[in-house]
Order: structure tokens, then C-alpha cells, then sequence
């Protein structure tokens, strides 16, 4: 996770990151903490859109929560899409004007 933030961080053309979480076997709320660890040892400044379905997924979207990133969780896979697709279009509208629209994460 954490090379897959750094990676999409320091890309210019990236606007926007979804990660879509199916925990069957691997536990969300694990996940969850992983996707938080590895925002903060990158120091994340994209905004992130995250959808959540499996075991745990209700500790997990608390953890999330509580951890004071601007993370968004979406249960259903279409609508995280089309969510950080928004997103996306919302922070190049705002370039094409010198217009400064931050997500940036808390550190």
C-alpha cells in the first residue's frame, strides 16, 4: 500500500486515488489500518476515495473515522467510481483557473 501511495502521490496526473477493498479473507478493519499507515508514512495529498465490503468493514469505516483523514468511504463500486471521478474533474476545473482546491490529508 504504502509504495502505491507513493507512487500515485508524487504522479502530476493523478487527481484522485480509489481503492476498492473486497475483505473475504483479509479482515477490512486490517486493511483500514494498513490504508492509514501508509497515508501518513507518505504524507498522502491526494484525495482518496475507498470502498469497503467484507468482514469488519463497519470497525474499519470507525477507524477511518477517528483517524481525522478526509478519506471517503463508499459501500457500492460504481458509486465509489463515479465519486472520485468528481473529484478528479472538481481539482482539474480548479488548475484550469489558478484556482487552489486542496484534499490534502491532514499530517
Amino acid at each position: 500500500m504504502t509504495h502505491a501511495f507513493e507512487l500515485l502521490n508524487s504522479d502530476g496526473k493523478v487527481q484522485a486515488i480509489l481503492v476498492n477493498i473486497f475483505g473475504g479473507i483479509m479482515r477490512c478493519d486490517i486493511i483500514a489500518h494498513g490504508v492509514i499507515a501508509a497515508a501518513k508514512k507518505v504524507g498522502l495529498r491526494k484525495p482518496v476515495v475507498l470502498r469497503l465490503q467484507g468482514t469488519n468493514v463497519k470497525e474499519a469505516k470507525a477507524f477511518i473515522e477517528a483517524s481525522g483523514y478526509r478519506i471517503i468511504t463508499v459501500d457500492d463500486l460504481d458509486k465509489a467510481a463515479e465519486t472520485v471521478v468528481k473529484i478528479a474533474e472538481i481539482k482539474r476545473q480548479a488548475e484550469e483557473v489558478s484556482l487552489n482546491v486542496s484534499f490534502e490529508l491532514p499530517l
